[in-house]
């Protein structure tokens, strides 16, 4: 059966389905994600794209977590942020780092985390807030009672819930970029420091 690899480009350490070899699945995958919000194909879908089905299942659920929950986008592209620094995974970085920008992250936040230094929040307590809770369950598994209920506190348990998943999800796609070695799309590059394979130690905020 095609699996619609024969001629994709070999890059890192799989090859990735181009659209001319896909299979009907795959490319009717591909149309619903270059039509949506992402409007292109990059990071760990290139990959999922070998499996239509979870790629289907991927892709719809990423929007919803990028695009759909109840947080600000720059906190949501925060405790990203934190995720793509504790895997170091650089391309989720990369793109990260830009979408935190644009969405009205403070530069000097997002720079302390990929220093792996105490940001330093001010009077912003929700990115604090934010910060500690995505520290704490990428270093630990779990979150402390205090930091767990601040986050209940100021976004309800719905906020709760799709923090957890946003900091869930985007480990998956670490781990997919990092273990298939997905390069950076042309035009972007590497700013992440770190050895592949070590997990960086993300520390408490300034003054906590």
């Amino acid at each position: 059966m095609k699996t619609g690899q024969d001629t994709a480009k070999v890059e890192g350490r799989i090859s990735f389905p181009e659209p001319e070899t896909m299979t009907t699945a795959q490319r009717e995958v591909y149309d619903q994600i270059i039509s949506g919000p992402r409007r292109t194909l990059v990071g760990p879908l290139r990959a999922a794209l070998h499996n239509p089905v979870l790629a289907d299942r991927w892709q719809r659920m990423g929007q919803v977590l990028r695009f759909e929950t109840s947080l600000p986008t720059r906190l949501s592209e925060l405790a990203i942020l934190v995720t793509a620094r504790r895997w170091n995974s650089r391309l989720e970085w990369a793109i990260h780092a830009r979408d935190a920008d644009r969405a009205g992250l403070d530069p000097a936040i997002a720079e302390s985390v990929r220093l792996c230094q105490p940001p330093s929040f001010g009077d912003d307590a929700e990115a604090r807030e934010i910060y500690d809770f995505a520290r704490q369950i990428v270093q630990t598994g779990d979150v402390a009672p205090d930091t767990y209920t601040a986050i209940v506190a100021r976004w309800g348990e719905v906020g709760a819930v799709e923090l957890t998943a946003v900091i869930g999800y985007y480990s998956l796609v670490a781990m997919t970029l990092n273990v298939h070695r997905i390069p950076l799309p042309e035009g972007v590059s590497a700013t992440l420091p770190g050895e592949a394979g070590v997990l960086a130690e993300l520390p408490a905020p300034a003054g906590a």
